[in-house]
């Protein structure tokens, strides 16, 4: 029966090459996505202004301090939103985000603004979650009767919070928004759950330390350009396409990785605005813009799926 399936595979896979082949013969030398992406290319820019979403001490400000280092000019904002406007003004350089968390998938709401502007990937890095539970200097956790976290937070300490029902649970922005709004309400019945850093910056005492389900939780940031880089040692890929609405569609454009040896490390889907039931993909794959060959593998994707679009090329750094 395997060997059947296999055989089967084949020749879906034979006739495939077949048709792309026969189609790529018919289409010009030029790639208009590779190229209108190669043509907003710059180099990475010195002392830069950074944007992230939150207050000092979130964890998205880690994640600034880990791929630009200590000492970078940042500003933390209040919505994802507020910091593809400050790119798309020119009033910052680069901003850093989330886009998945190993317990919680991914941040959909950044993957629909990359979607919406026009931007780039140029990096990524990831920052170990590490959620404390904290109150006011004087407080215990006999006071507590409301916790304030992002609703991400709360999520990833739910089996803790179960050990204690009678706990209004309020989502907020962000997680070291939390430990400032509790620092600054002075009501020990508050209490926050975020870093130990935001713990530190809002003068809070940490009563529960790692209390997130999973120990190995771990949120994968994203660096967003208003111009395409091409750093040193990129090793990935980041696009996003569209596949018609009939069966076999996305198996189509996923058999092209494998036809031309690319290895697609992450596949994710998000419905296209005023499209009923349709969906945009945004697919990263191993391999290097500028690499021979790659303009006719973005051809032979744009033989099976439309819409194509280049959304960066950056060094994997998921440590």
């Amino acid at each position: 029966m395997e060997e059947e399936i296999q055989i089967v595979n084949e020749k879906y896979i034979t006739r495939l090459r077949e048709r792309v082949e026969r189609k790529l013969g018919e289409t010009s030398g030029a790639v208009e996505p590779l190229d209108k992406a190669l043509l907003q290319v710059r180099e990475p820019v010195k002392s830069p202004r950074v944007v992230y979403q939150g207050e000092p001490g979130a964890y998205s400000e880690m994640a600034v301090i880990d791929f630009f280092g200590k000492g970078t000019e940042s500003l933390g904002l209040v919505h994802f939103e507020d910091t593809f406007k400050m790119l798309s003004e020119g009033k910052a350089d680069y901003a850093v985000l989330p886009i998945e968390n190993s317990s919680t998938g991914a941040i959909r709401q950044v993957y629909d603004l990359l979607a919406q502007y026009e931007c780039f990937i140029v990096g990524e890095t990831t920052v170990r979650v590490r959620h404390n539970l904290m109150v006011l200097p004087d407080a215990d956790i006999s006071d507590i009767k409301t916790v304030y976290s992002h609703e991400q937070g709360i999520f990833q300490c739910e089996q803790f919070l179960n050990e204690h029902p009678d706990w209004e649970r309020v989502p907020q922005a962000d997680t070291a928004g939390s430990a400032r709004m509790v620092s600054e309400q002075k009501d020990k019945s508050k209490a926050a759950i975020c870093s130990s850093r935001a713990a530190e910056i809002y003068g809070l005492k940490i009563i529960a330390e790692a209390i997130n389900t999973n120990n190995n939780n771990t949120t994968r940031f994203v660096v967003v350009s208003p111009k395409l880089e091409l750093r040193e040692n990129r090793d990935k890929i980041c696009i996003s396409f569209t596949t018609a609405h009939r069966s076999g569609a996305l198996h189509e454009a996923l058999t092209v990785f494998r036809i031309y040896g690319l290895n697609l490390v992450r596949l994710e889907s998000r419905p296209i605005q005023g499209r009923n039931w349709e969906y945009m993909f945004f697919a990263e794959f191993t391999g290097d813009l500028q690499m021979e060959g790659m303009n006719r593998v973005i051809q032979a994707l744009m033989c099976t799926v439309g819409d194509i679009r280049i959304f960066g090329n950056f060094e994997s750094n998921l440590d």
